[in-house]
């Protein structure tokens, strides 16, 4: 795994990206070796302060009833929480959750589920970000997250 903590080069900065979407989802890959491929989703897009993420989630991520179950929609909105901190600190493979509050705003039934997330505060040892997944359309949310990050 890539280096433990953020390079010193220059500060982190929401204003600034150091990896781009491919270079997230490369090290994800990497520091989640035993997940199969697609179960976590994927990065779409990484810009300063935003990254869009996207799961297709499959028949093990439903609840009964035929929606897709919460821990799928939470693992969705932590995932894109983490690759918005990587994409502003660089590969820091021991940044992690402190803090998800998850609000289911509706059902969310099968079918690509997309999260676009934020960061609202970006600090030497803590990010805070606001995470809102959608299904058809991003005026209509399916769920919102507001996710902490400690930075090693």
């Amino acid at each position: 795994m890539k280096g433990e903590a953020a390079p010193a080069a220059e500060p982190i900065s929401s204003h600034a990206i150091r990896m781009d979407a491919a270079a997230l989802n490369a090290f994800m890959a990497e520091a989640f070796p035993h997940s199969r491929p697609g179960s976590r989703g994927h990065v779409v897009s990484a810009a300063p302060g935003h990254v869009q993420a996207r799961l297709d989630p499959n028949e093990q991520a439903l609840r009964p009833g035929g929606l897709v179950s919460g821990p799928t929609q939470m693992g969705l909105a932590d995932m894109a929480a983490y690759a918005l901190v990587l994409a502003h600190i660089g590969p820091v493979a021991m940044a992690v959750t402190s803090a998800l509050n998850y609000q289911f705003l509706r059902p969310c039934r099968p079918g690509p589920v997309m999260a676009d997330a934020h960061m609202l505060r970006l600090g030497k040892r803590l990010a805070v970000m606001d995470v809102r997944l959608w299904t058809d359309d991003p005026e209509r949310p399916i769920g919102q997250a507001n996710v902490t990050y400690a930075i090693p």
